[in-house]
């Protein structure tokens, strides 16, 4: 009899031991579902921040270029220069401040000193900005690039761009009508989504 119980006893030991290991597994299963989540959804914060910048970057090479080609529009297309600087992906940003930059530099130097003829005069804002690249200090290139104080300089260049065009266009409807007008009026807007996106992250 005593055998009996004892062994009912072990028995019952062993059958609450299963219960709370698997309430155990249970538990640490729906914390790394969280985790799993949390990291997505983080994951898919960052990335649409960094698509974001790689849009607006080459949104404002796009109207560089346009300004500086026949379809000249009358914005302060200067202004775009410290913009792409400042959002300019990191990846690329770190291949033209290095070795390949100063090459480009001392090349686009040497032609526009010796060879002016041969340096076309829209030429010059993309040779100044990979000269910005290479020369700016790292409190600029590396600090104020990487904070909150960068993006909102691009917000208040992006908003600038947009009103000068809208006031050169005669007007918001006429800025979306006019033939040149659509596509810069796009091309401000996408400068307008990556900072707006990235100080909302940043303030929330």
């Amino acid at each position: 009899m005593g055998m009996k119980k004892s062994y009912l006893a072990m028995k019952r030991e062993a059958s609450v031991g299963s219960d709370l290991i698997d309430s155990d597994l249970e538990e640490i299963g729906i914390a790394a579902k969280k985790l799993a989540n949390h990291v997505i959804m983080l994951g898919g914060i960052g990335f649409g921040t960094s698509f974001l910048k790689w849009i607006a970057s080459f949104a404002a090479i796009y109207l560089l270029i346009l300004d500086r080609t026949n379809w000249r529009s009358n914005m302060l297309t200067t202004l775009l220069i410290p913009y792409i600087f400042l959002s300019f992906p990191s990846l690329l940003f770190g291949l033209f401040r290095g070795d390949f930059g100063k090459w480009l530099s001392l090349i686009a130097v040497i032609t526009r000193l010796f060879f002016p003829k041969h340096f076309p005069d829209w030429l010059e804002a993309p040779a100044a900005l990979v000269l910005l690249m290479v020369v700016s200090p790292s409190f600029f290139a590396d600090t104020i690039r990487d904070m909150w104080i960068g993006t909102f300089i691009c917000l208040v260049i992006g908003c600038y761009l947009l009103q000068e065009h809208i006031r050169a266009s005669g007007g918001f409807r006429n800025s979306f009508t006019k033939a040149n007008g659509i596509s810069n009026t796009i091309g401000i807007i996408l400068l307008l989504v990556y900072p707006v996106w990235a100080l909302i992250l940043h303030f929330l």
